[in-house]
């Protein structure tokens, strides 16, 4: 019911949710577009993903690379590729937590927030 006893316009709501719904494929299209990055060592391994999460790019520069030591590689790969996906994550809240709040501020199931 809407305050003053009115029915609510159900046309009108159907409308409101397509238009989020799209706004969402829209974001959705943009974050899997967009590419953040991360690093670790003091920018020794940087890796690239994309806003969705998905790892395009893994640099390493050559002095990180030590035969001697591959267990430091491998966690600054690590160390790297999380930090980039926290990057993912921050810019998937910047995008679609405005459309989650327009939908009520509980979040959507399957959504990282």
């Amino acid at each position: 019911m809407i305050p003053g006893g009115g029915q609510p316009n159900m046309q009108q709501l159907l409308q409101q949710a397509q238009k989020m719904q799209q706004d969402l494929a829209v974001a959705q299209e943009e974050l899997a577009r967009t590419e953040v990055e991360g690093q670790a060592g003091g920018g020794l391994v940087k890796a690239t993903v994309t806003g969705s999460g998905d790892l395009r790019a893994l640099v390493i520069d050559p002095k990180a690379v030590d035969p001697e030591d591959t267990e430091t590689l491998a966690d600054l790969v690590v160390a790297a590729v999380q930090a980039a996906n926290e990057n993912a994550q921050a810019l998937q809240q910047e995008k679609l937590g405005p459309l989650a709040q327009g939908l009520g501020g509980g979040g959507m199931p399957g959504l990282p927030f």
